[in-house]
């Protein structure tokens, strides 16, 4: 069996351990409560939460399987996470299957990444104006 088939695989695999230790992490992760605890810049200065402000809470929530908690801190975590794992795995198809690796899609991100940062600002706005951000 030769082992150059399989070196499209590393990355991915990695990338596939990189995730499962951020799980786990985020699982054993206990936050602090307040804003004087909130590692963003735009929070910190402004006193607002920024669009993304609560993801990170979230991901911790969904890792501890706390799903409401998870949505009410951030509502398109689920999809964002949903989004990097099948991701991860059409990469990993592609990659035991035509040798291909994530440089062959990057074309298709900066569409991808403006569609999420629309989504985000959109959400954003409507949290801002209902008084519902994660404070």
């Amino acid at each position: 069996m030769r082992l150059g088939r399989f070196r499209p695989l590393a990355p991915w695999a990695l990338a596939g351990l990189a995730g499962l230790a951020a799980v786990v992490v985020l699982h054993a992760w206990q936050p602090a409560g307040g804003a004087s605890h909130s590692i963003c810049i735009f929070r910190r200065t402004t006193g607002i939460p920024c669009p993304g402000c609560g993801l990170t809470r979230a991901f911790a929530q969904l890792a501890k399987g706390h799903w409401r908690a998870g949505v009410a801190a951030h509502p398109l975590a689920p999809l964002f996470a949903l989004e990097a794992a099948a991701a991860w795995l059409a990469w990993g198809w592609l990659a035991a299957r035509r040798g291909e690796v994530p440089g062959a899609w990057a074309a298709r991100l900066p569409p991808l990444a403006l569609a999420h940062a629309g989504a985000l600002f959109a959400l954003w706005l409507g949290r801002l104006a209902t008084g519902t951000l994660p404070w």
